[in-house]
């Protein structure tokens, strides 16, 4: 069972050329350090110089030294390579140092960029992704190059000059012995080029299967996740279902760990049999009456082509390496890929002074503007908000409501005419004017795992104590948080589930309150209240309201009867707009509404006994017949075109 479907999400095809590509993309990671790179490769290349110089200290000593007993010569020629060893492994360690820093740099580097790619993609994107998805490729995809982004480089650029020099020098020794050593190369080449396609592709598979497994964690161990599998029933059943992730994903570690492994373990049995080779090789030469080869080149070449051995077979596994990490990288390049539909112009405008005026003009939204078979969830919406007015928008569950508010702040961008904030087109307008002039208030209330004055610096960082204790008391919540035995210190739990519906949206509002913007957005920020924890909020609210340019995206009729202007929303138009004395004066759709419930209706007429004491919802929101036998959807937690199927 999957606690959700797949997301809709699709890569790219892949490019015929992508290898190359993928190559250079990944070498211009390294490019902001090749100072310190190209220290490493001077490191590795006199490191590599002073490797080879020990055989051929070697073979002094058993073909000079020790044969004419020359004392002094063997002891310098003695102390000669214990100095090799010291100085390569003085080498050995710095160049992990810098290769290891530099390859961390670039993880951090990639992490950076992916988390800031994600912060600019559309709220779209993350309707229709799974959070664990999200995570896995930062986490799993990321940590799994580590290896290749801190050693790979300069293993590489080791191996390779060792290979070379190490080469050279039994070239030097004896060209035919060099011959003989170097005949299955090409065999093995071959060999590890095999291993690392097959290892590419379990590795790609490997990724997607542990991305689905972080997104059922995500999931069914959120508290909300908790809540639903044990109320359900479901907490064997979701066991279950990880079992049978987890199962799979042993499976394809396993095959990712086996891939190639007995073909490669051929390459170092063979290459571990060549000594063994070159002295049968020299002996039949001399007993064919070949030039003689002394003891002392004998051994020094065996030894060269030992040292051959760790380079050439560490060589062939880095590109098995490398192979294997063109699918983590091809899984993070996706997502640096991703087109961000929502950005700044080149020369955004910056307002100072936010006065709060708000017009809809023409406005038009499509969710999925290329498919032609649904409907457009907004068309000609015509509004203009005085600053410092309200309006609230009303009408049935999917009739656009939320979508018309989201368009403010550039949650979503307009697919046709446009918004604008003090007459300058949002789209224009900087981030950071946006952020400063518009604040949010929802339903859905997001708190952090931190502290009660954490939640409320978010909003702003440098808000002092008092200040904080201000934006509480006006939201109607500094009473509650002063009980607590740890004040504004007390942690809220994960996603604030240590406070009620109300306290967290008392929360929310303290936090907007701080935020102090110009324009306030409520979208339906009491429809999931009960009437008694809605009047305390409502008090919040209008503390917050006053003063501002207030859209609310109405579900109470309290909020609707104060409003400046009102407007009917029905399949994403505009059927009834103005004040609600003159909407229910008109007797048109609005009025129908409201007198679908009676209680509303005396209250309204006033003979209900004068003030209003209760506040039901409106007749769309639960499920009432709608005038003209037009049907309503029936009560939903959310309201909004942002429901839509497939977001």
């Amino acid at each position: 069972m999957r606690i959700h479907a797949e997301s809709t999400w699709t890569p790219p095809p892949p490019d015929p050329d992508q290898p190359p590509a993928q190559i250079r993309r990944i070498l211009r990671l390294f490019r902001p350090y090749r100072g310190r790179l190209g220290f490493v490769g001077l490191l590795v290349g006199a490191s590599s110089l002073v490797g080879v110089a020990s055989p051929f200290l070697l073979r002094e000593i058993l073909d000079t030294a020790i044969p004419q007993g020359r004392t002094g010569l063997l002891t310098l020629l003695a102390l000669g390579m214990i100095l090799t060893a010291v100085v390569t492994s003085v080498f050995g360690v710095l160049q992990t140092l810098i290769s290891t820093t530099v390859g961390q740099r670039v993880m951090h580097d990639l992490r950076t960029a992916v988390y800031a790619q994600l912060q600019r993609m559309p709220l779209a994107f993350f309707t229709r992704t799974r959070t664990g998805e999200v995570q896995s490729r930062i986490a799993n995809d990321i940590g799994g190059m580590q290896a290749t982004v801190t050693s790979t480089a300069t293993s590489l650029v080791s191996n390779v000059t060792a290979v070379i020099a190490t080469i050279v020098a039994m070239l030097a020794l004896d060209w035919r012995l060099t011959v003989v050593s170097l005949l299955l190369l090409p065999v093995f080449v071959w060999i590890s080029r095999r291993v690392g396609r097959e290892r590419k592709a379990i590795t790609t598979q490997r990724q997607k299967q542990m991305a689905a497994m972080a997104a059922t964690v995500t999931e069914s161990l959120s508290v909300s996740g908790i809540l639903l599998g044990r109320t359900m029933g479901r907490a064997d059943s979701l066991t279950r279902s990880f079992a049978d992730e987890s199962e799979r994903l042993v499976d394809l570690e396993v095959r990712s760990s086996m891939a190639g492994r007995w073909r490669m373990a051929t390459i170092t049995i063979v290459m571990a049999a060549m000594p063994a080779l070159l002295y049968w090789a020299a002996g039949l030469a001399l007993r064919a009456g070949g030039p003689a080869i002394s003891i002392g080149t004998l051994v020094a070449f065996v030894t060269l082509q030992q040292g051959l051995l760790r380079p050439a077979v560490s060589l062939l596994s880095t590109g098995v390496q490398i192979q294997t990490s063109l699918a983590l990288f091809q899984r993070i390049f996706e997502y640096l890929d991703l087109p961000v539909d929502i950005t700044e112009t080149e020369r955004p405008v910056r307002l100072e002074r936010i006065r709060g005026e708000i017009r809809f003009e023409d406005v038009a939204f499509h969710y999925d503007a290329g498919d032609e078979k649904s409907g457009p969830t907004l068309d000609g919406i015509d509004i203009t908000v005085p600053a410092g007015s309200s309006l609230a928008v009303v009408g049935a569950t999917g009739s656009g409501k939320s979508t018309l508010s989201y368009l403010v702040p550039r949650l979503y961008d307009v697919t046709g005419g446009r918004v604008t904030l003090d007459g300058v087109d949002v789209r224009e307008l900087d981030f950071d004017t946006l952020a400063r002039g518009v604040g949010v208030v929802s339903q859905e209330t997001y708190l952090f795992h931190a502290s009660v004055a954490d939640n409320l610096r978010f909003a702003r960082p440098d808000a002092s104590d008092a200040e904080i204790e201000a934006a509480a008391r006006a939201a109607q919540i500094h009473d509650h948080i002063a009980s607590l035995p740890d004040g504004y210190d007390t942690l809220v739990g994960e996603r604030g589930y240590r406070f009620s519906g109300g306290e967290k949206q008392r929360l929310a509002i303290a936090r907007t309150i701080l935020r102090d913007p110009p324009v306030l957005i409520l979208d339906e920020a009491t429809s999931a209240l009960d009437t008694r924890t809605e009047q305390a909020v409502q008090r919040a609210i209008d503390a917050l309201s006053a003063g501002r340019t207030t859209i609310t995206i109405a579900h109470r009729l309290s909020t609707v009867r104060a409003a400046d202007q009102i407007v009917v929303l029905d399949a994403g138009r505009i059927v009834e707009r103005g004040s609600h004395a003159e909407l229910l004066a008109r007797g048109g759709r609005y009025a129908a509404l409201v007198h679908g419930d009676t209680r509303m209706d005396a209250d309204d007429t006033g003979s209900a006994g004068g003030a209003h004491t209760a506040t039901p919802p409106l007749p769309w929101d639960g499920g009432a017949a709608a005038p003209d036998g037009a049907s309503v959807r029936p009560a939903s937690p959310r309201s909004g075109g942002h429901r839509r199927a497939g977001w």
